[in-house]
Formats: structure tokens, C-alpha cells, sequence
């Protein structure tokens, strides 16, 4: 037997090295762990996953609202339940690349995501955010987006720090589908 844990010694070959750690398995993020679906080289003009979405249908593209210039999307590897992100349709890397047009309609699909989420899921403050270039830790970096994310008292509990697992409590499915029937409801 194992004196930490109490698991046989054979435990190590299937489970790895014990520890006092229980273990979240959550084998779908390895596709952003390892960057599925990011362009390998975003400077060569390839297309990235926020450039294809406006191609898609709403539901397979997880858009919320179509604008002008810009566009409200679900995170696909979301940091709470409602994570959106507001992409100008056009591939910039930087947010002084953006013309006037796409600046004004992205902050106002941002205020219209803060009033929608207020409005449907009530949370108690927000996240916004830009992340320009991988170092500052953009994972899509060639495709400037806006992050909105909702925040509730306690939504950071010991999972994200002690398991490095986030409990979202709906499919992204039904958020997208429950924001985007209630876009612009709020004014």
C-alpha cells in the first residue's frame, strides 16, 4: 500500500505519482491546451477560428449578434458561464489597427453583451478585457478581440486554483441561444 493515499503500489503505473489531490478529468480542453483550430502562422494571412465563425450559422459559429463592422461570440473555452468576445470581422492583430467604425461599434456590442448578461444572468460586476499578442496572453493573437466576462461572488471557488478546472453550468449551446433571444432587450 501507498502510506499517503493508501492506493496499492500498482495504482502509480496507471495513475501516475500519487498525491493528496484528487483528480477533475477535462480531456476537452487539451484542444485549446495544445491550440487545435489556431492558424499555425496568423502573420501568412491563414484563416483563424474568429474569421470563420461570420461564415457559419449562428448556432455553429456560437454567435450571439451580427454587426457592421463587428461581432459578439461565445468563448469556446469560456472563464465563466456568458464569456463573450466582440471581434471586428476584419483580421487585425492591433487595436490601432481598427478604423473608426470598427472602435465605436465594438465598445457599443460591448456595452449591449454588459446590458444582456446583466439582464439575463445577473451577475455582480464584469471582466473586460484586450489581450495584444500571445505575450500578453491572447491565444488567438492575429485576431484582436474584446473579452466580457461575467463575474458572481464566489465564482472563483477552489476548482480554477487547486484542480485547474472551471464548472460551467450550461451547454454554450443554450447560453448562446438564451443570449441571442435576448439581445438588445434591456434598453
Amino acid at each position: 500500500m501507498n502510506d499517503q493515499i493508501g492506493l496499492p503500489e500498482a495504482a502509480n503505473d496507471l495513475t501516475g505519482t500519487p498525491d493528496c489531490f484528487g483528480r477533475l478529468w477535462t480531456p476537452y480542453r487539451m484542444a485549446y491546451i495544445q491550440g487545435d483550430d489556431r492558424p499555425a502562422d496568423e502573420q501568412a494571412g491563414q484563416q483563424c477560428p474568429f474569421c470563420r465563425a461570420p461564415g457559419r450559422t449562428d448556432e455553429d459559429g456560437l454567435i450571439v449578434h451580427r454587426g457592421k463592422w463587428a461581432f459578439v461570440v461565445l468563448n469556446l473555452y469560456p472563464y465563466s458561464p456568458g464569456h463573450l468576445l466582440v471581434c471586428p470581422y476584419r483580421h487585425v492583430a492591433e487595436y490601432t489597427q481598427l478604423t473608426g467604425d470598427e472602435t465605436v461599434e465594438i465598445a457599443t456590442l460591448t456595452q449591449e453583451a454588459l446590458l444582456t448578461l446583466t439582464a439575463v444572468s445577473a451577475p455582480a460586476g464584469f471582466n473586460l478585457g484586450l489581450n495584444q499578442g500571445s505575450v500578453a496572453g491572447a491565444g488567438i493573437a492575429g485576431h484582436l478581440h474584446q473579452h466580457v466576462v461575467p463575474r458572481w461572488l464566489g465564482d472563483t471557488n477552489f476548482l480554477p486554483i487547486v484542480a485547474r478546472t472551471r464548472a460551467i453550468p450550461q451547454l454554450l449551446d443554450d447560453t448562446r441561444a438564451l443570449l441571442a433571444e435576448n439581445w438588445g432587450r434591456s434598453r
